[in-house]
């Protein structure tokens, strides 16, 4: 077998606009079947030119013809089918954020261990070559030792009466949504975990989600980082490292796919400014990459510890927002 046939768990739009088609472009994988809860997903698969479409989930996780899963529900859905599907022998990409505590992404992960399938959450943003060179340029020395990490990601949520992500209960609010992600880098280019953090947030009044949360992190390798992620302000996607010589900052770390694909490095240092631009298909990546660990026998690059590690975070994060102190990441 040299491709991964593929179903999809939902006719989210994510799924629709890019998940869906990065699989019909990726070289080792297609979508051979979607679900809804309903009869509207048989023209969507006529749309999207999927051969086949099923009015439930569990119809599609019983076809013995799909080898992996896409999971796009709301946030407080993917325990439940990452189990379902896990049963049924299928390899589970989940969409970020994976669970909506540690116990849950622990309880998860450990599922998809005794059932022998792979496990993924949905970060994309990290298959973008762009975080690779950063390691390299920081690994360089060229910005000299790194003394601290700051990332933001917000934009203007519409529509708020009707979005899922306002609603508490779902999983939604900023720290969930977009928050996860500044977290994620974070952890990822500095190759250390947060054991300290400190959080502030603008709650709703009316939905109480978290709609702008202002974070502080203490790193184990004696690094400090920030980040804020919102729901109120205009749209960001970026971090910055700072360090004793330099600094290099990453406009478009999340959705460089808002840029076609185009990633910018900005390095600045004793007065002088060069800039990178990088090329990746960021969610064609995603799913060759979690194709060739099925096909491969490999490990994701974002493993289940990575996974159950960032919601430890989140969990220190929202514990910090409730009491207004510093909460030890345990």
């Amino acid at each position: 077998m040299d491709k991964i046939r593929w179903g999809v768990l939902s006719t989210a739009n994510i799924a629709q606009t890019q998940v869906i088609p990065a699989m019909f472009r990726a070289r080792n994988a297609e979508v051979v079947a979607i679900s809804s809860r309903g009869s509207k997903v048989h023209a969507i698969a006529s749309a999207l030119n999927i051969p086949k479409a099923y009015e439930s989930y569990e119809e599609l996780l019983n076809d013995p013809e799909i080898d992996a899963v896409y999971i796009p529900l709301p946030n407080h859905l993917h325990k439940e089918w990452v189990y379902k599907a896990a049963r049924q022998g299928k390899h589970i990409l989940c969409e970020k954020p994976a669970a909506l505590t540690s116990i849950e992404a622990a309880e998860m992960v450990e599922v998809c261990r005794e059932q022998k399938v792979k496990f993924m959450e949905g970060f994309m943003y990290q298959l973008h070559p762009q975080h690779e060179r950063v390691k390299e340029i920081i690994a360089s020395g060229e910005i000299g030792n790194l003394k601290l990490i700051k990332s933001s990601h917000s934009f203007n949520l519409k529509n708020r009466d009707y979005d899922i992500r306002m609603e508490k209960d779902m999983g939604g609010g900023s720290l969930y949504d977009v928050g996860c992600y500044s977290i994620q880098v974070i952890r990822h280019i500095s190759g250390a975990e947060p054991v300290e953090v400190h959080a502030i947030a603008e709650i709703d009044p009316k939905s109480g989600v978290d709609m702008s949360t202002y974070g502080y992190l203490k790193l184990d390798n004696g690094l400090t980082a920030t980040f804020d992620c919102s729901f109120d302000m205009t749209e960001r996607n970026e971090y910055e490292i700072v360090g004793t010589k330099g600094t290099i900052k990453v406009p478009l770390a999340f959705r460089p796919d808002t840029s076609g694909g185009i990633g910018s490095i900005i390095v600045e240092g004793s007065g002088i400014i060069r800039q990178e631009k990088i090329y990746g298909d960021i969610y064609r990546l995603e799913v060759e990459h979690f194709s060739a660990a099925i096909l491969n026998n490999t490990s994701p690059v974002i493993t289940g510890q990575s996974t159950i590690n960032n919601m430890r975070v989140i969990e220190a994060c929202y514990q910090s927002i409730r009491t207004g102190s510093f909460v030890e990441v345990k």
